[in-house]
């Protein structure tokens, strides 16, 4: 049996999520279907914090 992926839970570093074996989504081809839709009114929604400056200790 394949041992299962972990979770990037809180994890900033693409790097790291590749390279231990994180689970990582790719979903930038909904774009296109985001395109195709044409809708009048389309909701993006973002994390909390996000944009924020975030200070690395150590």
């Amino acid at each position: 049996m394949d041992t299962l992926k972990k979770l990037p839970i809180g994890m900033e570093n693409f790097q790291r999520i590749r390279e231990e074996n994180f689970y990582y989504v790719d979903k930038t081809g909904l774009i296109k279907e985001l395109l195709e839709r044409k809708g009048v009114v389309n909701l993006f929604t973002r994390p909390r914090r996000f944009g924020k400056v975030l200070h690395v200790l150590g």
